[in-house]
Parts: structure tokens; sequence; C-alpha cells
């Protein structure tokens, strides 16, 4: 019974650690995915690709929609499909424990 108390506890305090770090890891993410750099390469990207295609000969409106759907697509490359970090609750859980509320 005491074997089963530790592993317990151990368990406890494992996820008590993840869900300290976790959150400050999401939000580093969302700032390099979403930083003025990140965008600023993406813009150049996009617009490289539609250059590209028109210098190639592609008619200007297949090119600018080519290029909305490369943009897309490096977009949920880079910002992953379907999860919203920008809304992650960082300080529920520690704050739940008794402790401060981390500012960020």
């Amino acid at each position: 019974m005491g074997e089963h108390k530790n592993e317990a506890a151990e368990v406890r305090e494992i996820l008590d650690v993840v869900s300290d770090r976790v959150p400050g890891l999401l939000r580093g993410l969302r700032d390099v995915l979403y930083s003025r750099e990140a965008a600023e390469s993406m813009a150049d990207s996009v617009a490289t690709f539609y250059k590209k295609l028109t210098e190639a000969g592609i008619p200007k409106e297949d090119a600018l929609e080519m290029a909305r759907g490369y943009m897309i697509n490096l977009r949920e490359l880079v910002g992953g499909k379907g999860i919203n970090i920008g809304n992650f609750d960082t300080g529920s859980k520690h704050r739940e424990r008794g402790g401060a509320e981390d500012e960020g």
C-alpha cells in the first residue's frame, strides 16, 4: 500500500511540474510563430513565390490564387492546425496550489 502512495506522489509531482512548465513553453512557441519576424519572413516567402510564378509566365490571377494557397499551407505548417495557443490559460493550476500567477 505504501508503495502505491509513493508512486501516486511521484506522478502528482511530475504533473505539477508539467502544469507549471507547459504553459510557458506554449507561450514561447506562440511568440516565435506569431512574432513580427515570423510575419515578415512569411510575407517575404509568399511575395517571392508570387514573383517567381509571374516571372515564369503564370497569369497574375492564377499566381495570386496559388500564393494564397501557399500562404495558408505555410501558416498551417508553422502554426499548427486546430491548436489555439494564443488563449491558453497559464495560471489557473498554479493559483490553485497557492502560487503566484505567472505574468507574461
